[in-house]
């Protein structure tokens, strides 16, 4: 038998038909590879166990404890009967309770003295916490008593990520009847590559992960299984990068005395030397007969939009057209507004008082009428447009262009890869492609999800954009902090300007998220809605003031107007849900006040906070919250209202969500396929993975030196992981 196929055996085959069934549905575990690198959440030893004194309400878990007392209470005139058994691990105490028939065998296992492990969910009962009818696993072992304890007090127990239909201890039974099969694994490192950095064979290394002797074990069993899943995936990103140079694209030069340098000639300030730079970087890849891909991070503010206009106006420079693929449709009409305005003259190619070297700039979504949309295909597929802005409109079937020579994607993660692979189906030759984003990523995470792109980064501020002060207000501790909030809106719109009222959901009962977190129940109140506040201000703190809504379920054409009068400044307050997110430029908009700031995450605040001081006079951000001061809310709300910088931001964001939220769950509705690495700490193991996979891809692009290697690649990426890593 081939030895990849060894592992890609089916559960049922060693476990049984049963087990193996709940391992596909509540685990996800199918073949033996799977099992084996189902690694322990943790490790249980004697002293130091999952402490009673921390246990998580409402979750799943499995302590490792000894009894402390057993007692049968009878009730019902002696009908009924209760076990009530008290373990402690030393850190504290918790009860669990048996009813009926299920009270014998518990009676006669647990006695006083018995050392076991529990696995139940934890829920309140007369405010104390406890597990009813919990599974348990005595530890003894056939040995003598002192020998069991001694073997109990040497033993690392690991302790799985489990589920109620199977309990860590069931799993690692599993793990037992399978861990010999481990020495089969395919070990996808090179030799030379593992000997170099003394790392110890995969076989070894699962070994070690399920049945460490010493904490050592544990150690270098994880470095080494960090190294695979990094190592594989840099590969994987490596080799993509190859194959897109190996593809043709038609350079696309600048051409001197055309559109970019009449745009230049009228722009009424210079370049920062950041939009210099990254100009200059996108510049040099336009002008390579391999499509470019390139990832634009920028601040929000910093002035990404113009950076990607001036790359469009030299590919129509260069006789190609130029996409901009927006998220929403108030976005793709902000932008298609604010290029037109950008450009002036040179936006009316072919139109009475348009330059003679103007192009036209036009918009296609989803709402337009048959008629304008009609003229729109027609400007493309002719070439009569140079530039095109619109959503997923632009993807359809009947979307043709004449010559597509870039693609700009704004705000990457909204897309998913069919939409991206869609649009650059549409040229002649692959497009050049250039993603913009205004959520900062740290390095790692942008070598890890973004991979496939190379990255650019603008962190200036262009001159004339001003500072913003952000506050925290704890509306519930201090209901006149929130009174003032409203004064300063009412200060802001008196002195000439506008401001922002941000809430979570938009009322009309709409569904409620079905999920809650602890935080929710502790509020059980629905989060803040826009028609709801915008009714309230109105009618109170802001009443005089022209007060309007915005939000996704409005019609297209009431979303544009709303925006339009904003914009023009014929509406003071405009209370909002998130559309407003990204994109939305209104440089008279000095004040935003974000309801229920706690329900937003802190990327997310800091690109709301990023739509106020955008003209000359300084922006000011409230976040308004009523959770209590010492809660993980309160400290991210002061966290951004600490630091205007990102980048650190989006890595205090990180460390708080979990690692496959970042990897791109939300994106593909993949499992991540990181089980040990985290893409915050383990950034030396991701850039040394990184320059080592460059290499061995240089040297050996389809992989014909490392058989090994390319097995385990097809492995972890089946048809789903390729989806997942074609995020770029």
């Amino acid at each position: 038998m081939d030895r990849v196929s060894a592992l890609d055996e089916p559960l049922k085959k060693t476990l049984g038909a049963a087990t193996a069934k709940v391992m596909a549905e509540h685990l996800d575990l199918h073949t033996l590879g799977d099992l084996l690198h189902h690694y322990p959440r943790r490790y249980a030893e004697r002293g130091e166990l999952t402490s009673l004194s921390e246990l998580p309400l409402d979750e799943h878990v499995t302590v490792v404890a000894q009894v402390a007392d057993a007692r049968i209470h009878t009730f019902n005139q002696g009908r009924g009967r209760r076990l009530e058994v008290t373990i402690t691990d030393g850190s504290g105490r918790l009860q669990l309770v048996f009813f009926g028939k299920g009270v014998h065998k518990p009676h006669k296992d647990l006695l006083p003295g018995t050392r076991a492990m529990f696995a139940g969910k934890v829920s309140v009962f007369n405010r104390k916490l406890q597990l009813s009818h919990p599974a348990y696993e005595p530890l003894s072992g056939g040995a003598s008593a002192a020998d069991a304890v001694d073997a109990f007090a040497n033993q690392l127990i690991p302790i799985y990520p489990a589920c109620k239909q199977l309990e860590s201890w069931k799993i690692s039974k599993a793990i037992d009847a399978v861990l010999d099969r481990a020495a089969e694994a395919v070990d996808p490192l090179p030799p030379a590559l593992r000997e170099g950095r003394g790392m110890a064979t995969l076989p070894d290394a699962l070994r070690k992960i399920h049945r460490p002797r010493t904490k050592a074990d544990i150690e270098a069993a994880r470095e080494r299984l960090k190294w695979d899943e990094a190592f594989v995936l840099q590969v994987a990103l490596a080799r993509r990068r190859y194959a897109d140079t190996q593809l043709p694209a038609v350079a696309r030069r600048p051409v001197p005395g055309g559109l970019l340098d009449a745009f230049d000639a009228e722009l009424p300030f210079t370049l920062t030397e950041g939009q210099q730079s990254v100009s200059k970087e996108i510049f040099d890849d336009l002008a390579t007969e391999h499509p470019m891909h390139r990832l634009l991070q920028g601040e929000v503010g910093s002035g990404k939009t113009l950076v990607a206009l001036r790359a469009m106006l030299a590919v129509v420079d260069a006789g190609g057209q130029a996409a901009m693929l927006a998220p929403t449709e108030v976005l793709a009409q902000q932008h298609h507004r604010s290029i037109t305005e950008m450009m002036g003259e040179l936006a009316e190619g072919g139109m009475l008082g348009g330059a003679e070297q103007g192009t036209k700039v036009v918009l296609l979504t989803g709402s337009m009428g048959a008629a304008a949309r009609r003229h729109a295909l027609l400007d493309l597929v002719t070439g009569e447009a140079g530039i095109v802005i619109g959503t997923h409109a632009l993807i359809e079937d009947k979307v043709r262009f004449h010559d597509l020579g870039l693609v700009v994607v704004d705000e990457q993660h909204r897309f998913g890869v069919e939409q991206r692979d869609a649009l650059r189906s549409k040229g002649k030759q692959p497009p050049h492609l250039l993603v913009m984003t205004a959520t900062p990523i740290p390095r790692t995470v942008a070598m890890t999800v973004f991979g496939d792109l190379e990255t650019s980064v603008l962190d200036q501020l262009p001159a004339g954009r001003s500072p913003i002060a952000s506050h925290v207000v704890p509306a519930a501790d201090k209901p006149h902090f929130l009174s003032r909030a409203w004064e300063r809106v009412r200060e802001e719109v008196e002195g000439g300007h506008q401001a922002y009222v941000v809430c979570p959901r938009i009322g009309d009962d709409e569904e409620q998220p079905k999920k809650k977190t602890a935080e929710d129940e502790a509020e059980k109140r629905p989060p803040l809605a826009v028609l709801e506040v915008a009714d309230q201000l109105a009618k109170g703190p802001l009443s005089g003031l022209r007060v309007e809504v915005l939000h996704g379920r409005m019609a297209p054409d009431d979303k544009d107007d709303v925006m339009r009068r904003f914009s023009a400044g014929d509406v003071d307050v405009l209370v909002a849900t998130t559309v407003i997110e990204v994109g939305v430029n209104v440089p008279n908009a000095t004040a935003m006040v974000i309801m229920d700031a706690d329900r937003f995450g802190v990327s997310q605040l800091h690109q709301l906070r990023g739509r106020v001081g955008r003209g000359s006079a300084p922006g000011l951000c409230l976040l308004v919250t009523e959770m209590p001061e010492a809660s993980p809310a309160r400290q991210r709300l002061a966290a951004v209202a600490s630091t205007l910088d990102g980048f650190e931001l989006s890595r205090i964001d990180l460390e708080q969500r979990r690692e496959g939220d970042v990897l791109g769950q939300a994106q593909s509705g993949v499992r991540s396929s990181l089980r040990m690495l985290t893409v915050i700490e383990d950034e030396e193991v991701i850039a040394a993975a990184r320059e080592e996979a460059v290499a061995i891809v240089g040297a050996d692009p389809d992989l014909e030196r490392l058989p090994e290697l390319r097995t385990a690649l097809d492995a972890l990426l089946d048809k789903e992981r390729e989806k997942y890593l074609d995020k770029g």
